[in-house]
């Protein structure tokens, strides 16, 4: 048997997003996650080109969980010809059809918005792929159970396992011949209000580890400073806006915040959560109990407490409404969904409050918000920030660098290849850092198409 393996690093090198890993054996060629370039305009246009590899020559995707920049590129890959299957857990193909669905919906009202006003350089302006791209990607979905290994390949197995980053998610074992590859995905938090901690390896021959914070510690008082943030605002008799990831932070959100009114730390101010790709996440935790903490009475006493906005034009009237009040709304990174409509109409009010919860990628309107902006674009007009804008850290659904050192724990001997990957460049050297320091072993970051025989 020829035991060469190549891997190209076709996304998550030297950035966040865009994960790919396409491995190379002499029976089959494999895909570890297909996800979209977010961010700076240089990363976007990177989802137009062509992937080194006929799409109809991938035999195989394997998913570690269902965030956009995991699964986002999958409708373009399928419309350029992959016809083989897509394997994840059932919870993450769950998310990843809803994720997609609202991916291919935004860029089709992009498309349109932009060749109405005039304001794209390209005519006509188009979207990346389409929901009919989506409908098309779908029947490729191929649910697998966690924990069992799977057969590719006569000498080729996977293996799902629980990594507690969000619904579904996994970190995945890949056996070719005698060579263990494990690819972290995205790893949860030791303790979370909602998932399990995550499992570890205990072997790995090649080990690619995530690094979103390998060069940060997550403060531990994230609670009491929603609860200020929120109680401030109050005062102000204002409105918080929270942009939020649909899957697990808002729900993480909807949690911690009716805790909070539970106990009294917050004021009885109305919630509400608009996110249309929220609420379907809402229906994937009440049919999947078994992949996170909460029980279905708790999810159904939760969404009495919060109230959750199902039609566009009661997202209208709530927009408009300018009582005090708390705003869950979907699209985490400013990026697109519902939040850009609270931005239209509260980014220059100097009583609202912003309040940014999660990791925002570099070019994002989050990033812009973050670093101090005076001026946000959107949809072709400049929005003067009078808002204020506020950081909370420790609510990530990604591991800090202790428990990213952490996640290394089990392992009995050092693998032959560790490449730090889905990090920024200061993020990943950090973790390279620590991980010498810790465990004496040396690290690779690779760059975005690079290619390593192993």
């Amino acid at each position: 048997m020829n035991n060469n393996i190549e891997i190209s690093f076709l996304g998550a090198a030297g950035t966040v997003t865009g994960s790919k890993y396409l491995i190379k054996t002499h029976q089959k060629n494999i895909l570890v996650d297909c996800g979209l370039f977010q961010g700076i305009k240089k990363l976007r246009l990177l989802n137009w080109e062509e992937l080194e590899i006929n799409p109809s020559l991938i035999d195989v995707i394997l998913l570690t969980h269902g965030h956009l920049d995991h699964v986002g590129y999958l409708p373009k890959l399928v419309n350029a010809g992959y016809k083989g299957k897509i394997w994840g857990t059932s919870p993450t193909l769950e998310v990843a059809e809803i994720i997609l669905q609202d991916s291919a919906r935004i860029q089709e009202e992009d498309a349109k918005r932009a060749n109405e006003n005039g304001y794209s350089k390209h005519n006509p302006a188009k979207p990346l792929y389409t929901s009919e791209d989506v409908k098309n990607t779908v029947p490729h979905f191929s649910p697998q159970p966690p924990d069992e290994w799977l057969k590719i390949d006569d000498d080729i197995h996977c293996r799902f396992r629980y990594n507690g980053h969000i619904i579904g998610s996994t970190f995945i074992e890949l056996k070719i011949g005698k060579k263990l590859l494990v690819f972290s995905g995205d790893i949860g938090r030791e303790v979370d209000p909602l998932m399990y901690a995550p499992k570890k390896p205990e072997e790995a021959t090649v080990l690619f580890i995530e690094s979103t914070y390998g060069g940060r510690l997550h403060p531990r008082n994230s609670e009491d400073n929603l609860a200020s943030i929120i109680n401030n605002s109050f005062e102000k008799k204002g409105i918080v806006i929270i942009p939020s990831f649909a899957v697990e932070r808002t729900q993480m959100l909807m949690y911690l915040i009716w805790q909070l009114r539970k106990t009294g730390k917050i004021a009885n101010i109305p919630v509400y959560m608009d996110s249309p790709m929220g609420n379907k996440v809402l229906d994937i935790f009440l049919n999947n109990t078994n992949w996170h903490r909460l029980s279905a009475d708790q999810c159904k006493e939760m969404c009495r407490e919060i109230r959750c906005v199902k039609t566009v034009k009661d997202s209208v009237k709530l927009v408009a409404d300018n009582s005090s009040k708390i705003v869950i709304a979907g699209g985490g990174m400013g990026s697109g969904g519902r939040v850009l409509n609270y931005f239209q109409k509260y980014l220059e009010d100097p009583s609202a409050t912003i309040l940014l919860v999660g990791f925002q990628a570099e070019g994002t309107r989050g990033r812009q918000l973050l670093e101090g902006a005076n001026e946000v674009k959107l949809y072709g007009k400049y929005y003067t920030v009078n808002a204020s804008i506020e950081n909370l850290q420790g609510l990530s659904a990604h591991a800090d660098q202790k428990e990213l050192i952490d996640w290394l724990s089990l392992l009995k001997q050092k693998p032959e290849y560790i490449f730090i990957v889905h990090g920024e460049p200061q993020s990943a050297d950090s973790l390279r850092v620590k991980i010498k320091d810790v465990y004496g072993w040396n690290s690779i970051i690779p760059s975005l198409n690079q290619k390593i025989d192993v």
